[in-house]
């Protein structure tokens, strides 16, 4: 059955202009994504196969490539690229900052809440940093680096002259493991001490390193390594 043989409250495009997208469940959100469905699949069709493929979990099937997407029946390169593309605008959405944002960070799982919609559920490993004023208040956070699914690489010199473009006071660095597994590698304890070494001179203080899975987080300041104590800091 095509989308527009449904009854008026079973078309998602038009739910969505007459009640908004908050109504709308997320196969009906992944339909209108979807625009169209494929020889005997609607696209509330093709986006329950999606859901299906994905064990019903929107942050699965975020984390699918764009190959693996194309696998499921009814979505090719098109389809594909536009939910790869949501999912990713959905991720910038979640960390895109207005200037400072007037408020303190206080410790490690305010840092975890703030950062874990942009990392959670991705295939690789990415390492960000956020730079703080001397109140605590972030004046930026920015990506700067990608890796693999086991391994990023922290570049010392790039993290100390980014941190003194923005005049930042302090920053705290934050990286993921999809792995599902917090805790740092050897990599990671030795990169975080050159890395506040680097800092130090210029009057940066290294508040933290914290590595974000999507259900747990580790701390390098509460477990004080290679860091000033986040709890005398922030």
């Amino acid at each position: 059955m095509k989308i527009m043989e449904l009854g008026i409250d079973e078309r998602p495009v038009e739910r969505l202009l007459e009640k908004g997208a908050d109504a709308l469940s997320n196969v009906e959100i992944l339909a209108v994504l979807l625009r169209s469905g494929t020889t005997g699949l609607n696209a509330m069709d093709v986006a329950r196969l999606a859901l299906s493929h994905a064990e019903g979990s929107l942050v699965k099937l975020s984390s699918m490539s764009a190959d693996k997407l194309r696998e499921i029946p009814g979505i090719g390169p098109k389809k594909a690229a536009s939910l790869s593309a949501s999912f990713e605008l959905a991720r910038r959405f979640a960390v895109e900052g207005t200037g400072v944002e007037k408020k303190a960070l206080t410790g490690p799982e305010m840092v975890y809440r703030t950062m874990l919609p942009r990392l959670k559920g991705l295939p690789h490993e990415e390492c960000w940093v956020i730079y703080l004023n001397r109140a605590n208040y972030i004046i930026g956070k920015e990506m700067m680096t990608r890796g693999g699914f086991s391994s990023t690489t922290i570049d010392v010199r790039m993290f100390v002259l980014k941190a003194m473009e923005k005049k930042a006071c302090g920053i705290i660095v934050v990286h993921n493991h999809p792995s599902g597994n917090p805790r740092p590698g050897d990599a990671d304890i030795s990169q975080t001490k050159l890395l506040k070494d680097a800092l130090s001179p210029m009057g940066i203080d290294l508040l933290d390193h914290i590595i974000v899975c999507d259900d747990c987080y580790f701390s390098f300041a509460d477990e004080r390594i290679a860091t000033n104590s986040i709890d005398s800091t922030i």
